[in-house]
């Protein structure tokens, strides 16, 4: 599936099959993916939100960063099965898109979306979202994105380049920083939310921040977090195997482990007063 183009961004929502994707995984996807930056959370928690809407939710990894610091939140999920995660840990989730979600009059201080705004109509999302927010309100969509050191890049992209050429311009998982720029399907993805956000007559700013951390990972932990991505978990069993396999061997040459260096991204925007 290729995702290079702004044209195909703008219509990332559409895509229910690769969206509904993470449900057979969603275990895996609760265990392997990374949580967000404390850093993140206090700058979000700066602006005292009581009430927290979760776009997206997925099995609550935001969610619960944030009911950990008081606020009552409440998570939106299309998934049954990440939805369920989600309530294992303890959270108030309802099931539908974003789009579709009968608010009933509801308002909520802040609207989060971790790791799922692109998959929000682009016009309609916020929208929805200035509709449950009052004047002065926020909407924080965030991303977790990374790059590798150069070697490693370069050797996971031999890989990705023989293995599975088709996602090897959708993964950002086997990119060093020189090649970000290169790497279009994530980036363009966030500046065109960036740009919807701007355009949106419901909101008066856009703040960019981002947000430094890094991870180290092993061969068995890097490969649990790469089989949670949807153009992973879409690829054919016997590609999706042998592709998982080469990667191990990749980090098994660098000694075992590789580290991983995320960003954060926040797009902070203020409902009009």
């Amino acid at each position: 599936m290729t995702e290079g183009t702004e044209s195909h961004e703008g219509l990332m929502h559409t895509e229910r099959g690769r969206a509904m994707s993470f449900g057979g995984v969603a275990a895996l996807y609760d265990r392997a993916r990374p949580a967000y930056p404390p850093a993140l959370i206090d700058a979000l928690m700066a602006l005292r939100p009581r009430s927290v809407l979760d776009v997206g939710c997925g099995t609550g990894k935001a969610s619960r960063l944030f009911a950990e610091r008081g606020c009552e939140v409440l998570g939106i999920e299309p998934d049954p099965l990440m939805a369920s995660v989600a309530r294992s840990h303890g959270l108030t989730v309802e099931e539908g898109t974003f789009e579709d979600w009968p608010a009933g009059g509801r308002q909520f201080d802040m609207v989060v979306s971790g790791q799922a705004w692109h998959w929000v109509d682009p016009v309609l999302g916020p929208a929805k979202a200035a509709s449950v927010l009052p004047p002065g309100g926020h909407l924080a969509p965030f991303w977790n994105t990374g790059v590798h050191d150069p070697e490693v890049a370069e050797a996971l992209r031999e890989v990705y380049g023989r293995l599975a050429p088709s996602i090897i311009a959708t993964t950002e998982t086997a990119v060093s920083p020189g090649q970000m720029s290169e790497q279009s399907t994530g980036t363009e993805r966030r500046s065109e939310r960036r740009r919807a956000l701007e355009a949106s007559p419901d909101f008066a700013s856009v703040e960019v921040s981002r947000y430094p951390w890094d991870a180290t990972y092993d061969r068995a932990s890097w490969l649990d977090y790469i089989a949670t991505h949807s153009d992973h978990v879409l690829l054919p069993e016997d590609q999706r195997r042998a592709l998982l396999d080469a990667v191990g061997a990749v980090i098994d040459s660098f000694g075992g482990t590789i580290t991983y260096h995320f960003s954060t991204l926040l797009l902070l925007a203020t409902r009009v007063v």
